[in-house]
């Protein structure tokens, strides 16, 4: 189910580091009241990440219940991003790449060259 993104609607990352011993209560109160966002929204995905960079969480409303989602991974990590505080929305193609272990932010991000002067 985590592996493809069949289903979602929206998926946030809440970036930097949460506490993964919270419970489904613990993590919607985190979506409402520091991310303003609403863990009632169904068919979303909210993606959570401790220090540890080989474990998620996911929390998931789907109209009758939460569903809470939990992945570890036998080799290898997530690479997450840890800079800011804040639920990020991403793409269902960045959720593959994060899911096959690809950077979704690029730490050094390639920027635009400016043209340059011309010689007349």
């Amino acid at each position: 189910m985590l592996n493809d993104a069949t289903g979602f609607k929206k998926v946030y990352l809440a970036t930097g580091y949460t506490d993964l011993r919270r419970g489904m209560e613990g993590l919607a109160t985190i979506i409402r009241f520091r991310f303003q966002l609403d863990p009632y929204d169904k068919n979303t995905l909210f993606l959570f990440c401790g220090k540890r960079s080989d474990r998620i969480k996911g929390l998931l409303w789907e109209g009758d219940g939460f569903l809470l989602l939990y992945k570890r991974l036998d080799n290898g990590a997530f690479n997450w991003p840890r800079t800011a505080d804040e639920a990020m929305e991403i793409t269902l193609e960045q959720y593959r790449m994060l899911m096959q272990g690809l950077e979704v932010i690029a730490r050094r991000p390639i920027q635009e060259v400016s043209d340059p002067p011309r010689a007349m």
